[in-house]
């Protein structure tokens, strides 16, 4: 991980993991629950490395880019 990972693309889901990781982190040490302590390290590391369930796409389907305007026709066949 570079440091302009770190410091770049700072957006609202990134900043809420971050902010729900660190109280998650804050709650865990109050109660000493372990494993709340392993969900806090969780949202702590995808928001620091960028990533989501799905990766920094976050579900998107890719675009297709098409700078033709043709229309192609379809054929359709009749079935009985």
């Amino acid at each position: 991980m570079d440091k302009q990972t770190l410091l770049t693309d700072w957006n609202f889901m990134r900043i809420l993991r971050l902010v729900l990781g660190i109280y998650i982190a804050i709650k865990a040490v109050e109660t000493l629950s372990i494993l709340s302590g392993f969900f806090a390290a969780f949202f702590i590391f995808q928001a620091i490395t960028n990533k989501g369930c799905c990766g920094s796409n976050g579900c998107s389907v890719p675009i297709k880019k098409n700078n033709s305007d043709k229309t192609e026709e379809v054929a359709y066949e009749e079935i009985n």
